[in-house]
């Protein structure tokens, strides 16, 4: 197997000699095969290696290698050879560690103190947000401690930028993770308090830029790049609208409005085109005020009072208690937490929109949409998987279903794929397999194609909330408490 991934590295060699005999080094962004953010190239999902993938594997089955780290729903991800990841390594101690990807020998570790911290809904974590690398410095975030840069080969601390504290009504907890365009850390922030989008200079941590989104409700997309019609647009998904940005500036281009109240799942985006997946519980009558009576209204009045919300939202009650009788209720729900611009309620849908544009692009850029109706309970924390021409989601419940990326025309839907349960990491695809984390442990290996066929079921052993990472023809599956490396390297 050496010998074939020698072959195919061949013009990676002859590329490598011709910077060394220039005098110049090699640019990081050259090694197709790393997984630096999120779901990896443009948080896709999809490994741009051909090298050959396990199908049946188990703790012990091809595994080259394993550590017990802590608790974490944090993704791995690989840059030059090292394997990067998170950990609660005590009650207060947030840890990132580093380790050789090939062996699992260590390098760093870097363990820090997290101070009092915020409360967390499970399965969520205090260690959430996944790394992203630019293979100079390692960028983390964590609620407590902000935005940290770590050098690569060290782990000494490059910057630290403090970032305000996300604030849920639902007590969610943080979990957005930051991307690295060019020069620049790119984090969204969407919470339903002060909703930003940031953008800091990677060298140093100056902040390059940063645009309010006061529109938004907490959510926890992913920014992806969509270059179309001859721009580079910086698209993040949040409450009703799909927003272009200037990466450079920050500035909004473009706005979609065909998105739900709940945004929880990050876009794709593949050919200039942004394929999304959406659910928001309820229908489209649902809108935040709902929500908030059922599950914050604890005496179920139909009113909320003041004790009955996070302190951090006590200012912005006193704010929309407009006749200050000590209640919100009747009309000042409405728009007491939820922008009275975007009253947008519950529902399901999938979609393709067409990058580019400038202003509302609502009536011109949707190729098709496809008003999804669930027969089940929404699962909204999946994201889609666009690999060959079908886009493929899962839910709750292990129920999968497959379109057609040019039409949105189901090849199936809400099939099975024999692991009933919750789902919260999203799928991958590498070397014509998808692979499908179940929060349960079970792993499910399908064939990718229009047809549902599965291929294996293998059991990690223990609860699985992160997405996994594949590079050089190894899988990185994350655990709650530990890391395996998955490849038929494994004897």
């Amino acid at each position: 197997m050496r010998g074939s991934r020698t072959q195919r590295h061949g013009f990676s060699e002859v590329l490598l000699w011709t910077f060394l005999l220039a005098g110049l080094t090699l640019p990081a962004q050259l090694r197709a095969e790393d997984w630096r953010q999120f779901r990896g190239p443009n948080a896709s999902g999809v490994a741009p290696g051909k090298y050959p993938l396990p199908v049946e594997f188990s703790t012990t089955d091809k595994v080259k290698w394993s550590v017990k780290l802590g608790d974490s729903v944090a993704c791995p991800i690989i840059a030059g050879g090292r394997v990067f990841v998170t950990a609660m390594t005590a009650p207060d101690k947030f840890s990132v560690l580093c380790f050789e990807a090939a062996t699992g020998k260590p390098v760093w570790s870097r363990e820090f103190d997290t101070g009092k911290l915020p409360r967390i809904t499970p399965p969520n974590s205090q260690a959430s947000s996944t790394p992203a690398t630019d293979g100079n410095r390692v960028y983390v975030y964590f609620s407590t401690l902000g935005m940290l840069a770590l050098n690569v080969a060290d782990g000494k601390t490059a910057w630290q930028k403090p970032v305000p504290q996300p604030a849920y009504l639902m007590d969610w907890g943080a979990a957005s993770s930051p991307i690295v365009y060019r020069n620049t850390v790119i984090f969204n922030q969407d919470d339903d308090l002060n909703p930003v989008l940031y953008a800091f200079d990677s060298s140093t941590g100056a902040e390059r830029w940063k645009t309010e989104r006061p529109e938004m409700l907490g959510g926890y997309a992913i920014p992806v790049i969509c270059e179309a019609n001859g721009q580079t647009d910086l698209v993040v998904a949040g409450t009703g609208m799909l927003k272009g940005y200037d990466p450079e500036t920050g500035k909004e281009r473009w706005t979609c409005n065909t998105l739900l109240r709940t945004i929880m799942t990050s876009p794709v985006v593949r050919d200039g085109v942004i394929y999304l997946a959406n659910q928001s519980y309820g229908d489209e009558k649902r809108t935040l005020k709902f929500a908030l009576l059922e599950w914050l209204d604890t005496d179920q009045n139909g009113k909320l009072e003041r004790a009955e919300l996070p302190k951090e939202f006590w200012k912005r009650f006193d704010l929309s208690d407009k006749d200050h009788n000590g209640v919100i209720e009747e009309d000042e729900l409405d728009t007491a937490f939820q922008s009275s611009q975007n009253q947008v309620g519950g529902g399901s849908n999938i979609q393709a929109v067409k990058g580019g544009g400038t202003g509302n692009v609502t009536a011109t850029n949707v190729l098709w949409l496809n008003q999804y109706k669930l027969k089940v309970p929404a699962s909204n924390l999946v994201s889609p998987l666009v690999v060959g021409d079908e886009l493929f989601v899962v839910k709750k419940g292990g129920l999968s279903s497959s379109f057609d990326i040019k039409t949105g025309k189901s090849n199936w839907e809400l099939a099975r794929i024999k692991n009933i349960g919750d789902y919260y990491a999203s799928p991958v695809a590498g070397d014509g397999k998808i692979y499908v984390v179940g929060e349960n442990g079970f792993v499910v290996v399908l064939e990718q194609g229009p047809k549902l066929n599965v291929l294996a079921k293998n059991d990690m052993g223990e609860s699985c909330v992160a997405t996994p990472a594949i590079a050089d023809g190894r899988i990185f599956i994350r655990t709650r408490e530990h890391l395996y490396c998955i490849s038929e390297e494994a004897k």
